[in-house]
Order: C-alpha cells, then structure tokens, then sequence
C-alpha cells in the first residue's frame, strides 16, 4: 500500500505529464522555461525526488518530441537544455542510456548538418555531444561510429559563432583522448579542417593537433600539404599556432618532408608569383593578385618557420641547410614585393651565418664585401636600402652547399 503522500506526489506527476501531453507549442514551451529554471543542475535523486520516481516519463516525452521536431526548429534549444539537465545529472548515468537508446546522437549529428537551424540550438547539440563523450570510453566510440568526426568536423569548419567552434574543439580533443580506436579519425578529421575559410576554425584545429602529437605518435604524410598549406593564411595567429605545430612534429616521420616542403616554399615559380587570377584574365583593367599574394605569404611564413626550427635544434639546422634553405633565404630576401618576406628571411639567414662558419663563406661570397656587411651591420634594415640589381642578384643566387659539409662542420665542432 502506498502512503497518501505517495499517492498525492504520483497524481501531481500524472497530472503534469497530462498536461504536456495536451499542450500545443506555446504552452510546452512555458513548461520548458520552468523546468529549466527549477532543475538546472539537480541530481539523478533530486530529479527523481520532484517527479516522484518517475522523471524518466517525462524525458521520454522529450525526447519523443525532439524527434519528431528538430528539423523544424520547435523549442529546439530549451528542448536540447531540458534534456541536457537529465544528461549532466550526477548518477544519471540511466538517463544517458535512455537518451541513447532513441537514437539521441544520431539526432544531434544530423541537426549539426542542418543548415536552415541557428547556431545556438547547434551548439546546445554539441554540448550534449560532450555529456555523452564524458559518459567514457564506449560513448566516445559510439559517436565516432555514428560518423560524428565527419559532422564535427565540418561544423568546427563552416561555423560562424566562435563559442561553438570553441565547444566543438573540446569535444574533439575529448574524443581524441581515451578513445585509441579512433583517435587516428579525430586527428585526421582535424587535418581535413585546415583548408577551411575560418581562420578560427583553423587555429582552433592547429591547436588541437598538437595536443594530440603525443596520442597518435607518427603522424599520416597527408599531415604535409595542409599544414604547410595554412602557412598561407593573411593571420598572424594562425600562422603561430602552424609554426606550434610544426615544432611538434619534428620528433616525427613527416619532419623530412615538411622540411622540404618548407624550403620549397622560399622559392615559388616565378611564372606564378606573377599570374594574375580568373577576374583578370576576363577583365585587364581589374587587377586581382590573390595568386602572388598567397605565395609571397607563404615565403615569408615559411621564412620564418625555418628560423624557428633551426634555433630549436642543431640536427634540422643541418638537415635545412642540405635542403638548400640558405639558397631559398637568399630567393626571398631578394623579393621587392613583400617586404615581410625579405624580413623574416634575412632574420633567419642571420642565425645561419653566425652558427654555421661555412654559411657565411658562401653568403659573403655571393653577396660581395659591401653588400654582405650592410648584412652584418643590420639584418633588420639593410634589405630596405636594396637596389633591384641587388635584389636581382640575391634572387637568382646560386649558392649551393655541398650536402655533407653541415654534417662534417658540426661535427668537427
């Protein structure tokens, strides 16, 4: 036999569910406002407490609703909320099953994908997307079955709200931890981001990545193109955090040919340093210079890349000076169209001269005695005072370091 009390508390419940059940939109979405209010960060016991046992009743309701409702955008984002108080709930742990079991993640994908729904109702669905990642290591697995990366990945990549891009980034760094059957997927997932149009997608992706160097160990070669790719990028910040990364994967397989991909990018095609794009070619009174923009970006952020890892270690000092990197330096000191990559050159190609006797021999000799002390004098100037004989000069330098001298050197020091 039940108490009165017990019998008053099942009748409330009863009532309530009735109510919601006969409710139309505007009266449902009063009965989220005050569940919100009133249950936000409640316990699996004080829920259950103010539904009288029965507070799985009412999350199937919700969740039965979210089905047949969320491509509609109906209450979306207090319906994600309410159920996010079931899912954040501490000992909750069969609320997260229930959910699961209609099929919850594969709902909160798809409204990922959906591009009619406002981006705070998407970043409600990643938010519950991480309750269930924090659930442990099966959920995590279940959202990347669910192809969740893909969906992740995308929205990291086309959103415009930058605290949804942030969430998304938590939750792919989660799924890249304690998850080693697929962290290999987040990682590349994360790859697949870089050659987006959001500099905050991409510095949130970079950023990422080197988080998770010392999960994955050796990296995929489709590492290379993309990240030397973003070296492109007009922002400063992203090109930091590519240059983060790329100190990372130094201890890596990859070093070899991002290193000569890096030195590659010192030297671009003349032919296409001075093509002009499509518009142009349509219209010659309108110039448009994205193409010697890019590459002339990438000189300079590779310029500097080169200095950066060469201070960082004495080995790929010597494995970018066999590449010809104090060639490219010379290449990109002498370009007169962007002053930017004559100054992180010259910045770089003052750190092998004075570490490495034999750089300086070859750079002295092809500059000459005038022109290789204005170096010496003042790297940060002396490419301002450049005639274009000069520049010419340094453009078309042959300078060619024979491939084991870096080694014996160092090694005889």
């Amino acid at each position: 036999m039940t108490s009165v009390k017990e019998q008053e508390a099942i009748r409330k419940l009863m009532v309530f569910l009735q109510e919601w059940d006969s409710a139309h939109k505007v009266a449902r979405s009063r009965i989220l406002n005050n569940f919100i209010k009133s249950n936000d960060g409640k316990t699996e016991p004080e829920l259950e407490l103010e539904f009288s046992q029965g507070a799985s009743l009412f999350l199937a309701r919700l969740t039965a609703w979210l089905r047949m409702t969320y491509m509609y955008s109906t209450c979306l984002n207090k319906l994600l909320k309410s159920i996010g108080i079931f899912l954040s709930a501490a000992s909750g742990c069969r609320y997260l099953i229930e959910f699961l079991e209609i099929g919850g993640v594969l709902i909160l994908l798809e409204i990922l994908g959906l591009n009619h729904l406002k981006e705070e109702d998407k970043r409600e669905s990643v938010k519950l997307l991480q309750l269930v990642a924090n659930g442990g290591r099966k959920y995590k697995e279940l959202i990347c079955e669910s192809y969740g990366v893909r969906s992740l990945a995308e929205f990291l990549a086309t959103s415009k709200s930058a605290e949804a891009q942030e969430d998304v980034q938590v939750l792919l760094d989660s799924l890249g931890h304690g998850n080693p059957k697929y962290q290999n997927q987040v990682y590349k997932g994360l790859i697949a981001v870089l050659p987006c149009a959001s500099r905050r997608a991409q510095q949130l992706a970079l950023q990422t990545l080197v988080v998770l160097q010392d999960v994955v160990g050796e990296v995929p070669s489709v590492l290379v193109e993309p990240v030397l790719g973003v070296l492109g990028s007009v922002h400063l910040e992203v090109q930091y955090e590519a240059i983060q990364l790329l100190k990372a994967l130094m201890a890596r397989s990859v070093r070899p040919a991002l290193l000569k991909g890096l030195v590659a990018l010192l030297t671009p095609p003349r032919e296409k340093a001075s093509t002009f794009c499509d518009e142009t070619a349509k219209d010659p009174t309108t110039l448009c210079l994205r193409e010697p923009v890019l590459v002339y970006i990438q000189q300079a952020a590779a310029a500097k890349a080169i200095g950066v890892l060469a201070k960082e270690s004495a080995e790929v000092a010597e494995e970018l000076i066999q590449l010809r990197a104090v060639h490219g330096l010379m290449v990109a000191v002498g370009n007169l169209d962007h002053v930017a990559s004559q100054r992180h050159a010259s910045f770089s190609l003052e750190y092998f001269v004075h570490t490495f006797p034999f750089v300086e021999e070859h750079v002295k000799a092809a500059l000459g005695h005038t022109l290789f002390q204005r170096f010496m004098d003042s790297p940060e100037t002396w490419y301002t005072k450049m005639d274009p004989v000069q520049a010419e000069d340094l453009a078309s330098n042959i300078v060619d370091i024979p491939r084991d001298t870096a080694r014996m050197q160092s090694t005889e020091g």
